[in-house]
């Protein structure tokens, strides 16, 4: 086939990996996991002058395993057909298992060729994609379990007042569902504070049973107005999520840990949720993020971009089932430590950056090497 007047035709040249951790500003913890730091792993990925960023919030290990398995499958491929290229890097993994790190490696190596396609072109990759909407609309993610009731407050009147944003998630199921008590005390103070024209939404992270989850679901929506009930039971026990859903009638939502399109295909059959979440550091980047937003549109299902925010946007503003974006404290406090070009928030949208090519971010070396463990 002739090739497109005009049509840049680089092969990638250097893909380089480096990692990075970044310890929270306070101890921070949900249902059923506590941790004290975020890892980065950063790819970067060159063609034709053009240098493409992507990364993911996973284990040092997709290090490894992209300088092994992926580096041969994506140096020399043609810049431009990113989609084979993902799924050459899913086929030479063939052997490791999809899920965990080998997805999020791919996740992160993909996302890297969408940005370096996007800026051979010249042109923002929501312009590259096709926009649905100007901007996305965002939920304030944050209210650990570990944050004692001045800290929740501050950081739910950051997000409602400063950034104007009019929903907001705290974690519940403390302690695998044993701390009920504090768990709606904790949901109260949260309305207290946002007041009642803010939607409010709680994430269990699996650490309810299922009649429990029901339970607790219902004084949670009866007393307090809530309107999400995120990952009630564990999200590997889709007939328990589709049990709470039909029991209930706030939205259940579950899919962050969804890493290949038959999951997420599994979950909208069995009726488990009513949004979608699906993470583009984990699923296996971009190409397999529009995948499953195809998937839940087909089956009249909204989708949320889980976690990283900033680098959803491209995504997020060309799907017509958005529902939003999760404006996640350690991810948006962390990316401006490491990263230009971050997205900025306006009354509870976030907003491409004006005339930004690619995602619009790159690696700020100099401030980031602080933090790199390899």
């Amino acid at each position: 086939m002739a090739p497109v007047k005009g049509r840049p035709d680089p092969a990638v040249g250097r893909l380089a990996i480096s990692t990075y951790r970044v310890q929270t500003d306070r101890p921070e913890g949900d249902g059923t996991l506590a941790w004290s730091a975020t890892t980065v792993v950063v790819v970067e990925v060159d063609a034709g002058g053009a240098t493409g960023t992507g990364w993911t919030y996973a284990s040092a290990a997709c290090a490894t395993l992209i300088d092994g398995e992926l580096r041969e499958v994506v140096e020399g491929s043609d810049a431009l057909d990113v989609v084979a290229t993902q799924e050459a890097m899913v086929r030479a993994c063939r052997n490791l298992g999809r899920p965990g790190v080998v997805s999020s490696a791919v996740s992160a190596v993909d996302v890297a060729l969408w940005d370096l396609k996007a800026r051979l072109w010249g042109v923002g990759l929501p312009e590259l994609l096709g926009r649905c909407r100007p901007a996305a609309p965002l939920y304030g993610s944050g209210g650990f379990t570990t944050y004692a009731d001045d800290v929740t407050a501050a950081q739910l009147e950051q997000w409602v007042g400063d950034l104007g944003i009019p929903r907001v998630k705290i974690k519940v199921g403390e302690s695998w569902g044993t701390e009920e008590a504090r768990d709606l005390a904790r949901t109260a103070l949260a309305r207290r504070i946002v007041g009642e024209s803010v939607e409010l939404f709680v994430d269990a992270n699996g650490g309810y049973t299922r009649k429990q989850a029901v339970r607790i679901g219902r004084r949670l929506a009866g007393e307090h107005g809530v309107s999400w009930f995120e990952e009630p039971v564990s999200s590997d026990d889709l007939d328990g999520l589709r049990l709470v859903r039909d029991q209930l009638d706030v939205d259940v939502a579950a899919g962050e840990y969804g890493y290949d399109e038959p999951y997420f295909r599994r979950m909208l059959a069995t009726g488990a949720v009513d949004c979608l979440q699906v993470d583009v550091t984990r699923c296996g980047g971009y190409t397999s993020w529009l995948r499953a937003a195809a998937l839940a549109h087909a089956a009249g299902i909204r989708v949320s971009g889980h976690c990283a925010p900033n680098l959803h946007l491209p995504v997020a503003l060309h799907v017509p089932n958005l529902a939003h974006l999760e404006y996640f404290h350690d991810h948006t406090r962390l990316d401006p430590m490491l990263f230009d070009g971050v997205p900025s928030v306006a009354s509870g949208l976030l907003h491409p950056e004006p005339g930004a090519v690619g995602h619009g971010m790159t690696l700020r070396r100099p401030d980031a090497e602080r933090y790199r463990i390899a």
